[in-house]
């Protein structure tokens, strides 16, 4: 799918530059796949793995937080990397590490070797996301940015929806290993085609390694991550979860201030100067990734625990969910090209907040064909939403700043994801509790439903500060439109 700019240049033939760009872009979207896959696989596999290793599900968990530290130490450090080694290696090193790490995963005997070979995962994850971001961003024109985009975004979108039910599929019929040995060949392709077809790139004037920076952001990030995580389990004990977020807002604060002051920063601040980059990513685009990554985590529970499915089942109205990302990409270009970025941000994020909320409103006894109905129209806004967001934020990016941008935009995005499951965990469990309760039932979907589709509508709301033409030389909208 290419955008094209106006009628004339559909007859002229595809610049080198835009055919380069959307190859680059296809080849980062598979090992995004890879990765954003491995991190919601194993979620059904976990009782299993803890047989395999003679501990209990529960400490299984230790090999997730292992990997989500790992990657919020190392992500501050990949723009510093890509600029000083070359963001082409850098890649190539993220895939042999992580598909390494994927090997070692499966091939563990014991929790320690699973712990070690997850924090090698981490690191090449670390690297991989914000690494890819800019390599499509140095190798896709203006013009072509929507479009690649559109290619890097879809592994985000469908990942977590097909990682549960695929884990569930392979951990019943072969074993939990396969679900680590199936990034073998994902990886294998992804180095022999970014070998192949990513030219290489290496800043000329690569700035010092900032090591305070280093230090004090990837402390300040890992502190804040771990204590989102603690907050989907209340269990653990609230008064250490809310030390352990402050503490990464005071920690984060200093890492602000440090580089706004340093000569040469780890990571350049400017971006967030840029109102489209600011708002996609820092205030109304990380409010609107909460709920965006809220739902598929409570959709297979509402379906399985609310609801009474088998997990079959459960799967089966998640893959509508599935179908509805997938038709969304369809249209995207258009859509965009037709409205801009502010109004189809403001009037799709308030119909993906109602659909949100309407989740909350079915239950068993709601026609089957009302449920898949409403999964497809969850789906096609989401997806819509999410490539919006994605390519507002590099809208208008200089080429100095792409590589700081692409990191705080991983950063924040992190965040986001590890939010929104623990807030929505969050009002899960608190619902629960102050009903008394020993699980959680149909009220208490609804109310946690209710709460991030809330979130959502406020979100949408805030997109109004964007002026009707935000990036209008990416989307090739017109004002008169």
């Amino acid at each position: 799918m290419t955008s094209i700019p106006d009628n004339e240049a559909v007859s002229q033939p595809m610049p080198m530059a835009t055919r380069q760009g959307r190859r680059v872009a296809l080849i980062v979207a598979v090992a995004f796949f890879m990765q954003l896959l491995d991190s919601t696989i194993i979620s059904t596999s976990l009782p299993q793995m803890g047989q395999s290793f003679g501990v209990s599900a529960v400490a299984m968990s230790i090999g997730i937080t292992a990997y989500m530290l790992t990657m919020a130490v190392f992500v501050p450090l990949s723009a510093w990397l890509a600029d000083r080694f070359g963001a082409r290696n850098i890649f190539l090193g993220a895939i042999a590490l992580f598909t390494l790490a994927s090997i070692g995963c499966g091939f563990s005997q014991s929790l320690a070797q699973f712990v070690a070979a997850r924090i090698v995962q981490g690191l090449g994850s670390a690297l991989m996301t914000p690494v890819g971001r800019i390599l499509v961003l140095r190798n896709a024109a203006k013009s072509e940015l929507l479009n690649a985009t559109a290619l890097i975004t879809w592994p985000a979108l469908f990942a977590p929806v097909v990682g549960p039910v695929l884990g569930g599929f392979i951990t019943t019929y072969l074993s939990w290993h396969w679900n680590f040995f199936i990034n073998v060949p994902l990886g294998l392709a992804g180095l022999l085609m970014v070998a192949r077809f990513v030219p290489g790139d290496r800043d000329s004037e690569a700035r010092p390694l900032d090591w305070p920076g280093f230090f004090v952001t990837s402390f300040g990030l890992a502190v804040m991550l771990y204590g989102l995580e603690r907050l989907a389990h209340p269990e653990n004990g609230m008064l250490p979860t809310a030390a352990l977020i402050a503490a990464g807002i005071a920690i984060g604060w200093l890492a602000v201030r440090h580089l706004r002051r340093a000569p040469h920063p780890l990571l350049d601040l400017s971006a967030f100067k840029v109102l489209t980059f600011a708002v996609s990513t820092l205030s109304a685009g990380t409010i609107f990734r909460v709920a965006i990554n809220a739902t598929p985590f409570l959709l297979p529970l509402l379906f399985q625990v609310g609801f009474g499915m088998r997990p079959v089942d459960a799967g089966l109205l998640i893959l509508a969910y599935f179908l509805g990302n997938l038709g969304m990409k369809a249209v995207t270009t258009p859509t965009l090209r037709r409205f801009g970025f502010r109004r189809v941000l403001i009037v799709n994020g308030l119909i993906a907040s109602l659909a949100i909320i309407a989740c909350g409103a079915i239950s068993p006894q709601t026609p089957l064909a009302l449920v898949v109905a409403l999964m497809l129209v969850a789906g096609l806004s989401r997806s819509m939403q999410f490539t919006a967001l994605n390519t507002l934020a590099f809208a208008d990016i200089g080429g100095a700043h792409r590589s700081s941008a692409a990191t705080l935009s991983s950063m924040l995005q992190q965040i986001s994801m590890l939010f929104g499951v623990a807030v929505a965990a969050a009002v899960l469990n608190l619902s629960q509790i102050a009903r008394g309760e020993a699980a959680p039932d149909l009220v208490d979907f609804r109310i946690a439903f209710i709460a991030i589709g809330l979130i959502g509508l406020v979100a949408s709301f805030r997109f109004m500060v964007l002026p009707p033409s935000a990036g209008a030389e990416v989307s090739g909208h017109s004002a008169d439109n």
